[in-house]
């Protein structure tokens, strides 16, 4: 548990202490936009080649992203409907769709790795394969869709463009073709990838605001993106028959917090930041919470 602890905690500061910089006026939302496109543009793409070159690729669990996928798609079917009844603006509307749909496995990394090890870092890589895919393509698409910007219309060339899902797409053609990365280019990606969760923290403390906006959506948004993928996870693991520390993980994934690209996305294509980063931020405190509880239980 101490373990499990000295991963969690540094996060927790990194959150305070941009909300400090905030406070004594050292850093501002303009700020928080340009360490995010730091974060997409850079050191994002350099995350997901790393993870999809050295992901375990294997047809044993090929239901794993699929699990995955269709959590994304259950969501949606509800969440999409759900925000149209709420009559919020465009850009809030946005924020709503898009924080239902991504899951912030990268949050539960670090009780992973205490609790299970390499074991389950294995399991995460493979399912964490269908939720990455669909983040950069599905709900990309949808935070286009509201977005404020005056050319809001969805780009072919903006998707085919798109850093993290080329950092991911060569990142597997490495993995397929068996090819080795020289020592450099491990240690390259792994110093530029480092720092996206620090940034993503930093920036969510920036725009975290105490004053609670859109109290009501923002509990609907948990309920769709934790309580109902906890309860899409626990029926998977039912339907494939799941069991051991998959079972705990599977629905451990599909019940995570809201998924920092929630504010990523908003920033960089001007929906609602303030709403997103509540919703990222206070979903995190949730998880705080409830992720260790369910790795015990479970």
């Amino acid at each position: 548990m101490e373990g499990f602890w000295s991963k969690v905690i540094p996060i927790i500061i990194i959150f305070f202490l941009g909300y400090f910089l905030k406070k004594i006026k050292l850093f501002g939302s303009s700020t928080a936009d340009t360490l995010l496109k730091i974060v997409f543009y850079v050191t994002l793409p350099a995350l997901t080649f790393f993870s999809g070159s050295t992901a375990i690729l294997t047809l044993k669990f090929f239901y794993l992203p699929i699990i995955a996928i269709a959590v994304v798609l259950i969501i949606f079917s509800v969440s999409f409907p759900l925000s149209k009844k709420f009559n919020l603006p465009k850009a809030t509307q946005g924020t709503f769709i898009v924080g239902t749909l991504i899951m912030n496995t990268g949050f539960t990394l670090p009780f992973v790795l205490a609790a299970y090890g390499n074991q389950g870092l294995a399991i995460y890589t493979i399912f964490d394969f269908g939720n990455t895919l669909m983040i950069f393509t599905f709900a990309y698409y949808f935070a286009i869709k509201y977005g404020n910007k005056e050319n809001s219309k969805i780009q072919i060339k903006k998707f085919l463009l798109l850093p993290p899902i080329w950092g991911l797409i060569l990142g597997i053609t490495y993995n397929l073709l068996k090819f080795e990365l020289h020592s450099t280019a491990i240690n390259f990606l792994e110093i530029v990838g480092k720092p996206t969760i620090f940034l993503v923290i930093l920036s969510l403390g920036i725009y975290f605001s105490p004053k609670v906006t859109n109290l009501g959506k923002m509990l609907t948004v948990f309920s769709l993106r934790i309580g109902l993928g906890m309860a899409l996870g626990l029926l998977a693991v039912y339907l494939f028959n799941i069991e051991g520390i998959m079972r705990t993980l599977v629905v451990l994934f599909c019940g995570a917090p809201v998924g920092y690209n929630t504010l990523i996305f908003a920033s960089l294509e001007e929906l609602d930041k303030e709403f997103a980063a509540s919703l990222v931020s206070i979903s995190l405190l949730l998880g705080i919470i409830y992720v260790p509880i369910l790795i015990y239980f479970l």
